[in-house]
C-alpha cells in the first residue's frame, strides 16, 4: 500500500476542499439503479461480482481513494480494498470481512470465497482481523429495493472515503436493476465524479470483466 500526501494549500481542489471541510462541512448521498443483467446472465455470484466491480472503479478514480491516513494526513491511497458485511441468520447480526483486491476477477473471487469459508461463521463484528487502513465500506440490504438511502454518521464530516450500500434487485421487463447508494464527502468528490463513477461501473458490469 502506498499513501501519497496532499498539500491542501497547493492543490487544484484547495478552495473546494477548505469550503466543504471547514466552512460548510458537507457529505451527500446519491442512489442510482445499476443494470446487473449481464451478471445474472453469466450466472455470477452477485455480491462478490459487485464487490469486484466497485473496487475496480474506485481504484480507477483518485477522488474515491482520497482520505486521511491513520496519522491524520490528507492524501491518496494507490489502491483500495473492500470491507464488506455478511449477515448471520441465526443471530440476525452482521460481521465485517475484507478481501484483498486483484484486477483479475477469478483471483478476487477465489480470495473472497476463501475469506468467507474461513471467517464467515465467526460472529464477531470484525470477523477477519488486521483490516488495512486503505479500505472502503460496502454493505448490502438485500431485503429492500430502496430508492433513497442516507447514513447519519457522527464523525462523517471528517470521513472522506466513500461508503456504498447495495439493495434488493428487481426485474423490470427483461432487465435486472439493483439500487446502489453512495455516500461521499463534498470536499473531495463532486456530483460530476459520482456521475462518472456510475457510468464507469455500468460499463464494467456490461463488459466481460470476468474473463
Amino acid at each position: 500500500m502506498l499513501f501519497t500526501p496532499i498539500d491542501p494549500n497547493h492543490w487544484e481542489r484547495a478552495e473546494h476542499y477548505n469550503h466543504f471541510l471547514n466552512h460548510v462541512p458537507c457529505t451527500y448521498s446519491m442512489v442510482a439503479k445499476i443494470d446487473i443483467t449481464n451478471i445474472k446472465k453469466k450466472g455470477l455470484k452477485l455480491y462478490p461480482a459487485m464487490l469486484y466491480a466497485l473496487t475496480t472503479v474506485v481504484n480507477q478514480n483518485r477522488e474515491f481513494r482520497t482520505g486521511f491516513n491513520t496519522e491524520g494526513q490528507l492524501g491518496v491511497y494507490d489502491q483500495m480494498i473492500p470491507c464488506y458485511t455478511i449477515f448471520h441468520e441465526d443471530t440476525e447480526t452482521f460481521s465485517n470481512l475484507w478481501t484483498p483486491y486483484d484486477p483479475q476477477f477469478s483471483v478476487f473471487l477465489a480470495n473472497y470465497e476463501e475469506d468467507l469459508k474461513r471467517y464467515g461463521t465467526i460472529h464477531q463484528m470484525n470477523a477477519k482481523p488486521n483490516l488495512p487502513e486503505n479500505n472502503f465500506p460496502v454493505s448490502m440490504v438485500p431485503w429492500v429495493a430502496f430508492e433513497g438511502f442516507n447514513l447519519n454518521l457522527k464523525n462523517s464530516y471528517e470521513y472522506l472515503i466513500p461508503i456504498f450500500t447495495l439493495g434488493k434487485y428487481q426485474k423490470e421487463q427483461d432487465r435486472y436493476l439493483l439500487p446502489l447508494a453512495i455516500q461521499v464527502h463534498h470536499s473531495v468528490c463532486d456530483g460530476f465524479h459520482v456521475g462518472r463513477f456510475f457510468t464507469q461501473l455500468q460499463q464494467l458490469i456490461d463488459s466481460d470483466f470476468d474473463q
